[in-house]
């Protein structure tokens, strides 16, 4: 059984169609591409596998569960966890205090308002906790050493990194990438390629990518959705969709 299905899904706003009758399936530890040229609607799409938007039509299926139009929050604790185009750290705390943030979402570090005033045996015992799973996080990335510096000051790359951790916290089925690679240079692509190869090896993990860069691409996901006005281009193996006229026209043009 797929872990992601979305069938027939579409969202209109005004007069405009954004996603036009998307079907696609994702299965477990898969890692797959959702690609197209500016404004084919690839955003517009994990805004409504998030819960952002509702949509139109369609219904979107995590396992057993349809979580079509369900709040962010809740969405979240089925499972779905995402990046962002534009990195939305907490820039002024530190690189540990971000992924911690994530990680309270969880019942497993909940102590409660009183615990926490009173500084009790089970604060100081859930916050040791809390702060050796933020490392060992911390660490699958490369950043423990950077864990006391402020988010605001890591390199753009490190920061990019930060940012998948902090998702990885809250224990996603699915993951969501953004364009992860947006405003790198080759060196950090590269080391990104690894990190996202690392996680979905060392947790398993089913990974849902939108990005520009092929060479990410191709390198990376088994199988993509080209979107091209909404509308689905190709679906299929990665080197076949790569290769297939009609996307290279979408991408270059005539």
């Amino acid at each position: 059984m797929a872990l992601l299905e979305v069938n027939h899904l579409s969202i209109s706003f005004g007069g405009l169609r954004a996603v036009d009758d998307l079907s696609f399936s994702i299965e477990k530890g898969e890692l797959y591409g959702l690609i197209g040229p500016n404004g084919a609607g690839k955003t517009t799409v994990f805004n409504l596998l998030t819960g952002v938007y509702s949509p139109t039509e369609g219904i979107i299926k995590l396992g057993d569960t349809d979580i079509t139009g369900k709040k962010t929050i809740d969405i979240n604790k089925e499972g779905i966890a995402r990046t962002f185009q534009n990195i939305r750290l907490f820039g002024k705390m530190s690189v540990i205090d971000n992924v911690k943030v994530a990680l309270n979402n969880s019942s497993e570090f909940y102590y409660g308002s009183l615990h926490g005033i009173l500084h009790t045996p089970k604060y100081h015992r859930i916050e040791k906790a809390l702060e050796k799973r933020a490392l060992e996080l911390l660490e699958v990335f490369d950043l423990d050493k950077e864990r006391d510096v402020l988010a605001s000051n890591l390199p753009y790359g490190k920061q990019r990194k930060l940012e998948i951790a902090r998702a990885m916290a809250t224990e996603p089925k699915l993951l969501l990438l953004d364009e992860p690679a947006a405003g790198m240079n080759p060196n950090e692509t590269a080391e990104l390629m690894n990190t996202i190869s690392l996680i979905r090896s060392k947790f398993g993990m089913t990974i849902l990518l939108i990005e520009h860069d092929m060479k990410l691409v191709s390198g990376i996901c088994e199988r993509l959705t080209v979107l091209n006005f909404g509308k689905v281009l190709k679906q299929g193996e990665t080197k076949t969709v790569l290769n297939d006229p009609e996307v290279i026209k979408a991408y270059i043009g005539e």
